[in-house]
């Protein structure tokens, strides 16, 4: 174990106690390790993860060409059509499908591909998601071409704090119920108690495990 792997383990722990307290009793942390080397996925490997999220198509491909993979790799990033032949070879689960041009897409490039359709349960301009509205459609859309829709993930609101992103938190899981699914990936560092208490079965967690990440620089996009 190097030092890094104790401070990723230690930093885990204290997510996982987070978690506790919130009244979690089975919710996944998925580390975030975009713009992070590569040293930080073994690290979290190593702290008992067996999954990892990236943002950045072209990150993804630099990082892990040349890897073996004994962990999953979740993409959380937008997702655009061109990019799901990049990404294909790596990606275990799109989290980020929020329109019905990415399906077909995904069924040729990925076929049986694991997705979560990603919602806007409280729009902002620039974030990605499908309005609340059209989720069920997606989710058929999804199911018909063959893809494994396994639930939904949602983005707390930018601004508010933590608990500006209960209401659509609640919304989310409540329509996830409906359609029957099971996996909700909802809540970051800074929400993810108000997502345990709405029902999140996974929190996607970057800077309390690993601490500022560097910039994305135009090359990784």
């Amino acid at each position: 174990m190097t030092l890094l792997d104790d401070q990723v383990a230690e930093r885990l722990a204290v997510v996982h106690e987070r978690i506790r307290r919130a009244g979690g009793t089975d919710v996944a942390v998925l580390p975030v390790t975009k713009t992070h080397s590569i040293d930080r996925c073994w690290a979290a490997l190593h702290a008992g993860c067996t999954e990892v999220g990236e943002n950045y198509a072209q990150e993804v491909v630099s990082k892990f060409h040349d890897q073996p993979l004994p962990f999953g790799v979740h993409f959380i990033g937008q997702l655009q059509r061109n990019k799901v032949r990049l990404l294909a070879p790596f990606v275990s689960v799109y989290e980020t499908v929020d329109r019905a041009s990415l399906v077909p897409e995904l069924a040729a490039r990925a076929p049986g591909a694991k997705v979560l359709v990603q919602v806007a349960a409280l729009y902002e301009p620039g974030k990605g998601g499908c309005a609340l509205a059209d989720v069920p459609a997606l989710v058929e859309l999804g199911q018909s071409a063959g893809l494994q829709v396994l639930g939904l993930m949602t983005v707390g609101p930018t601004s508010g704090g933590p608990q500006a992103a209960r209401a659509g938190f609640r919304m989310v899981r409540s329509l996830l119920d409906r359609l029957g699914l099971s996996m909700c990936s909802m809540g970051m560092t800074d929400d993810l108690e108000v997502a345990v208490q709405e029902g999140s079965t996974q929190v996607r967690v970057g800077s309390a495990l690993f601490g500022e990440r560097p910039p994305a620089s135009a090359s990784v996009r």
